[in-house]
């Protein structure tokens, strides 16, 4: 028993939790370490998914039915509050905590009352209009069975969206710090509350417990980060000020903003209509390979686009943008050049992985194949879905939304026209989808290189193209080395019908793979090599270098979230 002392304060009194990150990679290791612990937590979330709902048909179908249920809950949440904040609150916030932090709680205040009040009004709208709703987003492929089931966990996660809702201001302001661990640690405990849920009322509720678990997933993610909000000062007030200046930057901010959300939730619903459209749990098929894409996405693209925002806001505010030119372009080759590695190798173990992560005996193999295929041509496009994470932020620092809307205005048209097309007069079905995905990701990074050109000038130089190029090249070198192993081995050495042999040969042909494209990231002169230098030498005192990081003192004053 420990007197005196509640669990939140004893983490809290561990320092690291609250260190600040004062460089980009400092703050993206913090992330990404986060985001690993999340990843895999996440993938065994979805295997537990599985195996409790993928014994029969109609338990197949009421998991497919929960996948397409999180879509409206999600879209309102990405509409209201990421739509509306995400980017844009964080460099507003920081431009007002310089000149007053109490200014910028009371602007924090307003406009989250602001949100939350249009949030629960929509949400009262949703929930009553739900059924016709679902009718219209679904194709003919769905059963009537799936569409009660759709309604009804609809209704349940608009209550978790609430809770998001509040936290992702939580993780804006502890960002603005400069403290990324509780905002990079809340998803991990996110996906834990799904699962518990699932685990204690399965018997019960069936496919409702996972519903439920993700109301209470939601709960723990903000209530992790109010103990640090506490302790920056923060003091929430029933307040809707909109005479405040900050407040009204933001507003003003908000609608291109809100815009293009919107479009882009267009293209995220239309995915389970045309999924839907198709049958033989298409969507079901199509997300799993979506979910193995966005691994390489959190852990490469997410993590240093985050926490350049607040650096790239930085030398936005001192008008440096050939410093803001060259931190952004450094950025883009630290990610690129992890995630060109990461492409290939799940491009090439496509079918290892499917069966190691969502489990050779709970998928059928007929299943299991259809997804690997999905796989491999949605892993074409990780690279550029990677660099856009950051080049949309880089507009959020340069205070401009009004390019990323047209830019996901253009996107989404063509993923529209694409997926009709497909689904209309070709029999590719959801391997056509997801090459449409893939083209689609490969247009937004090229008009948002284009438009930054266009915007700051000097961007597309030599030392933009040079050193991607030469990522290209060993990432290509490397699929070659990594696919003869990867065949010899499969066939005359490991046994896969084996978990453990499997888990071998996945193992063995990946470092394979990692050895020759670091080599010929030697040969070829790749300055990001060095990060990986620097990484192997500082393995065993991370912390210690953490624990070197001056901590911010914040005098108590009045007054992500999901990326």
């Amino acid at each position: 028993m420990l007197p005196h002392f509640t669990l939140p304060k004893i983490l809290l009194n561990n320092s690291w939790l609250e260190k600040q990150q004062t460089s980009i990679l400092s703050a993206a290791f913090v992330i990404t370490a986060a985001n690993v612990l999340s990843s895999l937590i996440g993938l065994v979330r979805e295997r537990l998914l599985i195996t409790y709902f993928f014994d029969e048909v109609a338990s197949q179908q009421a998991l497919e039915a929960f996948q397409i249920a999180f879509q409206i809950p999600d879209a309102l949440f990405q509409l209201l509050v990421l739509g509306a904040l995400s980017a844009a609150f964080i460099p507003i916030f920081t431009d007002e905590k310089g000149r007053s932090e109490l200014s910028a709680f009371a602007m924090t205040s307003s406009v989250m009352n602001l949100i939350l009040l249009a949030f629960i009004v929509i949400s009262a709208i949703t929930y009553w209009l739900a059924y016709p709703i679902t009718l219209w987003r679904t194709g003919n492929a769905i059963t009537p069975e799936q569409i009660t089931i759709i309604v009804n966990l609809t209704r349940i996660m608009l209550v978790a969206q609430l809770f998001f809702a509040i936290s992702n201001f939580f993780s804006g302001m502890l960002q603005s710090y400069q403290r990324f661990v509780l905002p990079a640690v809340a998803p991990i405990l996110y996906n834990l509350g799904i699962m518990l849920g699932v685990v204690l009322l399965y018997e019960r509720l069936g496919i409702y417990s996972a519903g439920v678990g993700v109301v209470l997933g939601a709960v723990i993610h903000m209530g992790v980060q109010l103990p640090a909000i506490n302790k920056i000062g923060y003091r929430h007030r029933l307040i809707i000020d909109l005479k405040i200046n900050s407040v009204k930057k933001l507003l003003a901010m908000m609608p291109p903003r809100v815009a293009t959300f919107a479009v882009s939730e267009i293209q995220n619903l239309s995915l389970g209509f045309f999924a839907t459209s198709l049958g033989n749990l298409s969507f079901f098929i199509i997300r799993l390979a979506m979910r193995l894409m966005t691994i390489p996405i959190r852990l490469f693209g997410v993590p240093i686009g985050q926490a350049s925002l607040a650096f790239l806001s930085e030398k936005t505010r001192e008008k440096d943008l050939e410093k803001f030119t060259s931190l952004l372009t450094t950025s883009l080759h630290q990610i690129a050049f992890f995630a060109f590695p990461a492409s290939v190798l799940l491009l090439i173990l496509r079918i290892p992985v499917v069966r190691l992560v969502f489990g050779a005996h709970n998928l059928p193999w007929e299943t299991t194949v259809a997804t690997g295929k999905a796989v491999a041509i949605v892993a074409l496009s990780i690279v550029a879905q990677c660099l856009v994470q950051l080049m949309i932020r880089a507009f959020h620092a340069l205070k401009d939304t009004k390019t990323p809307f047209l830019i996901a205005l253009l996107t989404t048209f063509f993923y529209l026209v694409g997926c009709f097309v497909i689904i209309k007069f070709s029999s590719l079905g959801i391997n056509g989808i997801a090459t449409i995905i893939s083209l689609t990701a490969v247009l937004e990074l090229s008009l948002f290189v284009i438009f930054l050109e266009r915007k700051i000038g000097n961007f597309t130089t030599k030392n933009l193209f040079v050193p991607q190029a030469k990522m290209l090249v060993a990432a290509f070198l490397m699929s070659v080395f990594l696919y003869l192993p990867f065949k010899v081995l499969d066939e005359l050495v490991f046994e896969t019908s084996r978990t453990i042999e499997l888990i071998g040969l996945t193992v063995v042909t990946s470092t394979i793979g990692l050895l020759v494209y670091l080599y010929l990231a030697y040969l070829l002169n790749i300055h990001e090599l060095q990060i990986v230098r620097k990484v192997l030498q500082s393995i065993g005192s991370w912390r210690k270098s953490l624990t070197r990081t001056p901590e911010v003192m914040i005098e108590t004053t009045q007054d992500d979230g999901i990326v």
